[in-house]
């Protein structure tokens, strides 16, 4: 019988079935799907065929996205499958999201051909100085192509996200304490997850969220996932990384090299143009950090991107 993985545990996953049932599922331990190596082989938004409460096969996959499980670790975990967009939730302050941070996971969405949204949260806590480094964030990500807006969740000032996810299949991602399952509770009107307290001492979000698990909207859903602390990058070759970066892949074209890496090649016009200023050097650290990633991950082997 056919089923949508709608909430996974680690050790057993809730899957939606065609009649509108839910039943909880397992999968055997030498389960595998070709091709992906990873430490959760069915995600939410798997559509799965189901067997006496087995999932026994994993349909085609329209897309994923995947990270890499740990900062040491060379297995990858799957977040959601078979959705619309990505909706980033970051923060200026309390806690700070790194540009890194936002950077790589651009690259990762682009990898997988995946939109991506950015939805700067808690602009009610911003000084003015925070105010205008928000400001210049928006003007930077916008000026890439890439949709943001700003909300204040805790006030339900949500009308430019609700727009965002009306009618699409959004997973919700960010680091831990940046607004997520408050975000998730003011959209529905009530508790859907708990919360969690910053810390005072390092301004560091606490993981609140520990399964993912899809919400159905009046039109669409939004899969939540575990706050995630670093972002990993994975299954990019170091020729490739510059295509996931937009401004960099646009000006490489005028590189003198045509396998340019950008780093200390000569007649590089992507090193031109972050001299001056016409892209940014967050941007262009960010595009240095995937490539370091891509040394240390030599040999590793490459994923199916569309499975």
């Amino acid at each position: 019988m056919r089923g949508l993985v709608i909430k996974s545990t680690g050790s057993s996953f809730i899957v939606r079935m065609d009649d509108g049932t839910d039943a909880e599922c397992h999968i055997k331990g030498n389960f595998r799907i070709r091709g992906i190596r990873s430490t959760n082989p069915v995600a939410v938004g798997d559509y799965v065929q189901v067997e006496d409460g087995w999932i026994v096969e994993v349909e085609d996959r329209r897309n994923y996205i995947i990270r890499r499980s740990t900062n040491l670790s060379k297995e990858t975990h799957i977040l959601a499958a078979n959705i619309d967009q990505v909706a980033l939730i970051v923060t200026v302050k309390h806690p700070e999201t790194s540009t890194t941070f936002i950077d790589r996971f651009l690259a990762t969405c682009e990898a997988y051909r995946v939109p991506a949204v950015l939805v700067f949260n808690k602009i009610d806590l911003l000084t003015n100085e925070e105010q205008n480094q928000l400001s210049a964030l928006r003007a930077l990500y916008d000026s890439l192509g890439y949709t943001t807006c700003a909300i204040c969740a805790k006030n339900g000032q949500l009308a430019e996200v609700r727009n965002l996810l009306d009618g699409q299949v959004t997973l919700l991602s960010g680091n831990s304490g940046v607004g997520k399952s408050t975000l998730l509770n003011a959209l529905f009107g009530k508790e859907m997850t708990r919360t969690g307290k910053i810390s005072d001492a390092h301004d560091k979000g606490m993981h609140t969220t520990t399964f993912s698990e899809m919400y159905f909207l009046s039109k669409g859903a939004i899969i939540d996932t575990p706050g995630i602390k670093g972002f990993g990058s994975i299954d990019m070759q170091r020729e490739e990384v510059g295509h996931y970066f937009r401004e960099i892949f646009q000006t490489s074209q005028d590189c003198r090299f045509g396998n340019c890496t950008h780093t200390n090649e000569p007649g590089c016009a992507v090193q031109e143009a972050v001299i001056k200023g016409e892209i940014a050097e967050s941007r262009f650290e960010s595009y240095l950090s995937v490539l370091g990633d891509c040394e240390e991950n030599k040999g590793f082997g490459t994923e199916n991107k569309y499975r």
